[in-house]
């Protein structure tokens, strides 16, 4: 089994990324069987395809890497590292560049919400993102692939590029393992504290819609207090929570921190108003954080020791898939310089 994952370095590592998929990456790599691994990246070419500034696309790489570490990411356990560091991503992508078909980057939605109304402004880079994506898992024979709702698209994007070039020039061997999707039962959908009908998000122009792992612990609870909420109390069940979308998001948050059930939540705190609710849920958002917080404001000072964590993660990357990139190269009939 090899599980392998990213995040963009773009904005700081929010509750949603802590809850939704960085949580589950830490419960995975200390479950894994002997054997196993985890390679765990920040990527940073996906970073390029929308405007960035150079400076701070470099020092966020360093800061989330410190956040990943903070979160309980162990560098001896997982492969740590940053895919610029490994060539073989875009050497990759642009030999599945020959497969991949522009009728499937046209269907996928996460280019039409980037781009926006302007796609002939979008980026090359943005519009054939998937196929680097595709490249990041298929370089290193990911047997499973911890993916969100809003990524299983661009996982079966990657599957379909496997299955064509597996046929198209695999000669009956099979190139590329075709990876399977994980959807940790316990990943939760945390949503914006100013409006819980959309995920909390790094690109949120308010800062008040998210908590960051950067955030101290005056600014956390501050955040929660100002929530976004509306006047009802609780409800003593859970089929209250439709169409209260903020109401719900704040009991999410609470269920999954404290580890209960959203029943067992409402059951406590039903019929109070949010005036009692928000500040139990601060107490024990800044309890859950503060060791995170702690320790990511130790590692982030540490440059020396964040670069060092990168390059031997990407070290032990680049040898894990010289053999599929050679694969690759030799079954479309080319020789790989070296």
């Amino acid at each position: 089994m090899r599980v392998v994952s990213g995040i963009q370095p773009t904005g700081s590592l929010h509750l949603g990324n802590y809850l939704g998929a960085i949580r589950n990456w830490v419960a995975m790599q200390d479950s894994l069987e002997e054997g196993a691994e985890c390679l765990f990246f920040l990527a940073d070419l996906h970073a390029i395809s929308m405007p960035h500034n150079p400076a701070e696309l470099h020092a966020a790489t360093l800061e989330m890497t410190a956040a990943l570490v903070a979160c309980g990411i162990d560098p001896a356990r997982s492969i740590l590292f940053n895919q610029a560091q490994v060539p073989a991503h875009s050497e990759l992508q642009w030999l599945l560049n020959g497969t991949a078909r522009m009728g499937w980057l046209n269907r996928m939605t996460q280019f039409k919400d980037k781009s926006g109304k302007n796609r002939e402004g979008a980026s090359v880079a943005l519009f054939t993102y998937p196929v680097l994506q595709a490249a990041d898992v298929l370089l290193y024979q990911a047997t499973h692939v911890p993916v969100g709702e809003d990524q299983k698209q661009h996982l079966e994007l990657a599957r379909d590029v496997a299955q064509k070039f597996n046929n198209d020039f695999g000669n009956g061997e099979e190139i590329f393992t075709l990876p399977e999707p994980i959807i940790p039962p316990g990943a939760a959908r945390i949503m914006s504290l100013r409006d819980g009908t959309k995920k909390m998000s790094k690109s949120d122009p308010s800062d008040m819609s998210r908590i960051n792992l950067s955030d101290d612990i005056e600014t956390i609870s501050k955040k929660v207090k100002k929530a976004k909420t509306d006047p009802e109390p609780l409800p003593s069940e859970e089929a209250g929570l439709e169409d209260r979308a903020e109401a719900r998001n704040l009991v999410t948050i609470f269920a999954t921190l404290s580890g209960k059930s959203v029943p067992d939540v409402l059951a406590e705190y039903g019929g109070q108003g949010f005036g009692q609710f928000k500040p139990a849920l601060a107490d024990l958002m800044v309890e859950s954080l503060r060791p995170i917080v702690t320790k990511f404001v130790e590692l982030k000072q540490d440059r020396e020791a964040l670069d060092a964590i990168l390059a031997r993660g990407a070290l032990k990357a680049r040898e894990i898939g010289v053999p599929t990139l050679d694969a690759a190269y030799n079954a479309l009939g080319l020789v790989r310089g070296r």
